[in-house]
Order: structure tokens, then C-alpha cells, then sequence
């Protein structure tokens, strides 16, 4: 199957099994050939989202199987047989949103610490109280599986219908073996009713339980090679901060996982620059997230590396008003995702269209550069090389925007500027 010019055929129909046509298109690519983008998009390649301006897109099942270039003096094409049709009058096709970091399976309600922030109380000062992360461990402790499962697909379905087909989900909220592997296990229930992809992370090293004798070893011995053994290749992360895991547990932690076989991602630089950025390029992690506080140094060398670097906007516009340095990222060559963070506490948000928004005007992003970053480059955050973009055999997870210019998708906010979710070839 090859991108090709001209009208689609009932010929090439027939052949491609077609199911459903979305004809008179703007397509936004993020191919420049039709081919699968070999890896992330990199600095100056962010901005460029290769449309092709009139274009009908053939479906066959879950995947595009032609992409149809329309010239301007195109006569008007008869109905296929037996193909669902829809006709984008010129509207924008896009990539499904990709959001390769949630916290979004969790039980219990943060709106009190909320109150507390908002009158000027640190967020590590509640989290030295007990509070934060530890109040929503307590309560995914006191969870039933069921209960966790349905209510992480009652929020994936509200992101599904605000634009986000792929949805990475950590656990962290249960710090112990037995209730890590509950979370993870409710990512899996969750799936079998989810229409999209829910991709697991094991967030083994979020918060420090004190109430367990030597935590961080029990967690890097036991809970790890558990994991590993039901989740294979399943990606590590761990929150690296003050009162949460110092450089040197994590380094412990990831060296385990590796040593398993598992991926490797990091929360960094939130709150305070303590060194995992370059402990994590060195053992190759696969992302380094949040990076509000990262140094000009770290950011140049994450820039340099093949580790793709994560911004999540959403949480310093609910927090403390920091935003990480995407421009900079970007201009010095950087692969950049952005994501939403959803969780109870510091980033209650499931929009991935309002966070383009927010990386438009607070990481610097082009409007172009922010469709990437939240679209083609998260996919391969998740290893997942048949979605984030348009053209034969990739995922059809498609978005149709109310207008006829992706740069709206960064300009407007507040409300959805998205017409239609298409995913796995269906419309919802």
C-alpha cells in the first residue's frame, strides 16, 4: 500500500476492502513520503507537519490504507458502495492525540489540598504532612480492583472524546507489591472496554512510604522482578525529587529494570535540578519528564541525546505558574512530547487539546511544533510506530477538527475544537 494521487477508484476500494472514506480533507500528514517516521521529530522537524491540502483518506478496519491527493480541478467523486463516507469539507484530519503521561487510575479526591495551595501552602509542605501523593495512595490502597478499573475508564472515555486514541497510564498509587500490581491490573481491565490503546507504566518509585522498613530496597528487590515477570517490557518510571527519591534510589531502581529487561522513564526537575537528568541520559532512558527546573546545561546534553524530553504544561498552570523551557529544547535540535499529567492532584486536567493550548503560550511552541509534540513524538515515547501519523498502514485514529486551519487547535481553548474522534477506523 503506497500514499498515491488522484480520486479513489472503485477498483482500489474493492482491493483496499474499504470500510470508510473521509474525502475533501486538509490532511496533516507527519510524513513526508507515507511512510512511518522512522523516530521522533527533532528540533527545526517539529514545525513541519507535512498537509497535503485536499486529499480523501481511504480505511480499511483499524488502518488507513490510502492517502489520495485531490487536485483543484477534481470533478466530484460518486458515492462507493458499501463505504460509510464522511465528507470533511475541507476541515482539518489529523493524527489522534497521543498523552504519553497520566496519572489517571486513582481513587479518592484532592480537592482540599487544592484549597490549601490556593492559600499558599507549598505543595512539598503537604506532601511532608502526609498529604499529596500519600492521600491518594491511601485511598487506592482501600480500592477494590473493580473500583479502580471503572473509574479509569470513565475518564478515558471523556479523554477519548476530547481528542486523546492513545493514553499512557502509571501506577504509583500503591507502593507495595500487592497494590502496585492491582493498578497495573486495572489498566489492563480497563482495556478490554476502552475503544482506544491504554499503555501501562510501572511508577514504582513515586512517593517514600515511611511506614515500611527499608521501602525503596523492598520496592527495587521484590516488587520489580514481580512486575517484570507478568509485564514484560513494561517501562519503569520513578519521581525523582526532594521527599520523594533521591538520584542514587532511582539510579538503583532503573538498573534493576534494565537488568530485566524493562524500560526506563523518569519525573525530573520538578521542583528542584538534583542531577537525574544526566544520571538518566547515561542509562538511556527512554523520556525525562516535567523539566521545569532542568539547568541550561542538562537541557542542552537531554537536546543532544536520543532520550525524548517531556513537558507537561497542565501541571504548572495548576500549580506554581513554571513552565518548563520548550523553545529552548526545540531550537538546540530536541525531540519534545508534551502531555497531560491528569492526576487527582497537580494536574487535573484530561484535555490534550488544552495543553497544546498551554504549550502555544508557555513552552514556547509553535502551533505546529505543539500538533508534534502531541501527536507523532508521544507515540514513540510509548514505542508505537503505527500511530501519530496519516498515510498507508498506520492506526486509523483519526481526529477531524471543526476547522479548516490546525493552527486552531492550538488557538482556541475552553471549548473542543475537535468534530469527530475516529479510532480503530470507527467514528464515536
Amino acid at each position: 500500500m503506497t500514499q498515491t494521487n488522484g480520486p479513489l477508484s472503485p477498483a482500489a476500494s474493492a482491493s483496499g476492502q474499504a470500510t470508510l472514506v473521509i474525502r475533501n480533507a486538509r490532511v496533516v500528514t507527519m510524513t513526508k513520503d507515507g511512510s512511518a517516521p522512522a523516530g521522533p521529530a527533532r528540533g527545526e522537524g517539529m514545525g513541519e507537519l507535512h498537509v497535503i491540502e485536499r486529499a480523501d483518506v481511504l480505511i480499511a478496519g483499524s488502518r488507513v490504507t490510502e492517502v489520495k491527493k485531490i487536485g483543484p480541478k477534481a470533478k466530484p467523486r460518486a458515492p462507493l458502495a458499501g463505504v460509510t463516507e464522511i465528507d470533511a469539507a475541507g476541515r482539518v484530519l489529523m493524527p489522534g492525540l497521543v498523552d504519553c503521561h497520566t496519572h489517571a487510575c486513582w481513587a479518592g479526591s484532592r480537592l482540599d489540598e487544592w484549597d490549601q495551595r490556593r492559600r499558599g501552602v507549598a505543595y512539598l509542605k503537604i506532601l511532608e504532612r502526609g498529604g499529596g501523593i500519600m492521600a491518594t495512595v491511601r485511598a487506592v490502597r482501600e480500592a477494590t480492583l473493580d473500583q479502580l478499573a471503572e473509574g479509569l475508564l470513565e475518564r478515558a472515555i471523556e479523554m477519548l472524546r476530547l481528542g486523546s486514541t492513545t493514553i499512557e497510564v502509571k501506577s504509583g498509587y500503591g507502593l507495595t507489591t500487592v497494590d502496585e500490581m492491582k493498578m497495573l491490573h486495572a489498566v489492563v481491565q480497563a482495556q478490554a472496554k476502552f475503544p482506544g490503546l491504554l499503555v501501562p507504566t510501572a511508577l514504582l518509585g513515586h512517593a517514600i512510604d515511611e511506614s515500611q522498613a527499608g521501602f525503596v530496597g523492598r520496592i527495587t528487590r521484590e516488587t520489580v522482578p514481580v512486575v517484570a515477570a507478568e509485564f514484560p517490557g513494561i517501562a519503569v518510571d520513578a519521581y525523582c525529587e526532594k521527599g520523594a527519591w533521591s538520584v542514587e534510589q532511582c539510579v538503583k531502581l532503573f538498573s534493576r529494570a534494565r537488568e530485566l529487561g524493562l524500560g526506563v522513564r523518569v519525573h525530573a526537575d520538578q521542583f528542584n535540578s538534583l542531577g537525574m537528568v544526566a544520571a538518566a541520559l547515561h542509562m538511556g532512558a527512554t523520556s525525562i519528564d516535567h523539566l521545569e527546573a532542568t539547568t541550561k546545561e542538562d537541557l542542552t546534553s537531554l537536546a543532544q541525546s536520543k532520550t525524548i524530553g517531556v513537558m507537561l504544561p497542565a501541571c504548572g498552570f495548576h500549580t506554581d505558574g513554571r513552565y518548563a523551557r520548550g523553545r529552548s529544547l526545540v531550537m538546540q535540535g530536541g525531540a519534545l512530547a508534551i502531555a497531560s499529567n491528569r492526576n487527582p492532584g497537580s494536574a487535573p486536567c484530561g484535555s490534550m487539546a488544552l495543553v497544546v493550548a498551554l504549550a502555544v503560550r508557555h513552552l514556547g511552541l509553535s502551533p505546529q511544533e505543539a500538533i508534534t509534540a502531541a501527536t507523532l513524538n508521544p507515540a514513540r515515547v510509548l514505542g508505537l510506530l503505527d500511530r501519530g501519523w496519516i498515510g498507508p498502514g498506520a492506526r486509523a485514529d483519526v481526529l477531524l477538527l471543526k476547522d479548516t486551519d490546525e493552527r486552531a487547535l492550538g488557538f482556541e481553548f475552553g471549548t473542543s475544537p475537535i468534530a469527530r474522534v475516529i479510532v480503530g477506523g470507527r467514528a464515536i
